[in-house]
């Protein structure tokens, strides 16, 4: 018994082990520059509240602003996406340039939804600026978008998406496309499963605070744990469920907010 078990699990070869090895260092060293521009950046930003309205945007400057989405998108996503990109790196024989194409346009996604959301925070500032019931109201907003995240957690799509991102061999197979080009295709593909995942969690990282440093670390675990854990499908919805309590405290209670206090 232990040579049939042995010949049917021959080892992996040494030159494979080397390469997803070194996949897994590139993407934990990006992952690990992600976190260290946050907290630098986090342990210059002074206070979390703004006593006259909202400040979403970081001031208003939308490089920061990216840049910084940037930073949080590295960090928090490429340990979620290591599996994925693993695989995919095998597929392609460990090609750098596929695997790097893969990878840059599955970010790239990201970067396009966090030009949406500060194009969307920069509306909140502005109508704050013009209107004093929206200054005195976005807190209740920012819970109301809580409760949101967590009812979310809950629907079709969420699952879904979900779906692809837990299980890498399954989005491979039905989402093949040779080349380079496919490269930019697939990672597109796989980039737009988990913005259809995620993106009411990153989006909630704007009322808690962007530099919120315990907000983003348990965000980024809770969706680590989500596409990752072999229970991670009940880590989220026992999540879901603490969102929808706090959020619902928060609307009763805007103070209860990091960023109104």
């Amino acid at each position: 018994m232990v040579r049939l078990s042995s010949a049917a699990a021959p080892p992996v070869p040494p030159t494979v082990v080397r390469q997803r090895n070194l996949i897994l260092v590139v993407l934990g060293g990006l992952a690990a520059a992600g976190w260290f521009v946050l907290l630098n950046q986090a342990s210059h930003t002074m206070g979390g509240g703004q006593a006259m309205g909202p400040d979403l945007t970081m001031g208003g400057s939308w490089p920061l602003f990216l840049a910084m989405w940037v930073a949080m998108m590295t960090a928090m996503m490429l340990p979620a996406a290591a599996p994925m990109v693993l695989l995919y790196g095998r597929m392609r024989r460990n090609d750098p340039v596929s695997i790097g194409f893969f990878t840059g346009s599955y970010l790239g996604l990201w970067f396009a939804f966090g030009v949406i959301a500060y194009l969307l925070s920069a509306l909140v500032e502005a109508g704050a600026a013009r209107s004093e019931w929206i200054t005195l109201n976005w807190g209740r907003a920012g819970g109301a978008l809580l409760v949101l995240a967590g009812v979310y957690q809950f629907t079709p799509l969420k699952n879904v998406c979900l779906r692809q991102c837990r299980n890498p061999l399954a989005f491979v197979m039905t989402h093949w496309r040779d080349g380079r080009g496919g490269a930019v295709r697939m990672g597109l593909a796989h980039g737009a499963y988990c913005v259809g995942c995620c993106w009411l969690l990153f989006a909630i990282l704007i009322p808690l605070g962007m530099m919120n440093i315990a907000a983003t670390a348990a965000v980024a675990s809770l969706v680590f744990a989500e596409k990752v854990v072999p229970h991670g499908r009940a880590v989220g919805l026992l999540a879901a469920g603490a969102l929808i309590v706090y959020g619902a405290v928060v609307v009763a209670h805007p103070v209860l907010l990091p960023t109104v206090a």
